[in-house]
């Protein structure tokens, strides 16, 4: 066996550790965004059960805000379906039809000073509003691994490992515009 042989053979071997490491990093990153994922989620999961205690709080005041409350019941029940289904784009609409809700729902107690000093609506209000502010920042960790993800399975020469073996792009978390909006206070109590 010549020398040419042993650089032959040298040179496959490289390559195909080579293409071992680039599978097994587009498998760490693949499962690093079911990771994120699998924190929205929790995160979700726990306002979800949050949410019936401050309607049912919230009710118990706010007997002319019926409306208000029914739409947070129902964007709660999208971002639930969303979220079972795995949807990201559904679910992206219904935290904002949520979000938007529960901006509405926090800008009316404050015309109920009864609810505003209730120590369950406080606690549900601080307990909701951490939750989300969590959220948030899980959603940004899944975007930035999805955008990572989605890179790294068009750049050469991932994406010739990342197409062999049938890598996929994820979707990202976007929340609807108006969810970003600041509640309209003189338009809730018109």
């Amino acid at each position: 066996m010549g020398i040419s042989a042993f650089v032959f053979w040298g040179l496959i071997i490289v390559a195909g550790v080579y293409l071992v490491m680039l599978y097994n990093s587009l498998v760490q990153v693949k499962h690093n965004v079911s990771k994120a994922w699998a924190n929205i989620d929790v995160l979700l999961k726990q306002r979800h059960d949050e949410l019936p205690k401050l309607v049912e709080t919230c009710k118990q005041y706010m007997k002319f805000e019926q409306e208000t409350l029914e739409r947070v019941m129902q964007a709660r029940s999208r971002v639930a379906s969303a979220r079972e289904a795995q949807d990201i784009g559904a679910l992206g609409q219904a935290e904002g039809a949520l979000r938007m809700g529960l901006g509405n729902l926090f800008a009316l107690a404050e015309a109920y000073p009864d609810l505003k000093t209730n120590d369950t609506f406080q606690h549900l209000q601080a307990r909701i509003s951490g939750l989300e502010n969590a959220i948030a920042d899980r959603r940004e960790f899944y975007n930035e691994s999805v955008n990572i993800n989605n890179v790294r399975i068009e750049q050469f020469p991932d994406a010739v490992v990342a197409r062999t073996f049938n890598f996929k792009p994820f979707e990202l978390l976007n929340f609807q515009t108006e969810e970003k909006q600041d509640v309209n206070i003189k338009q809730l109590f018109s």
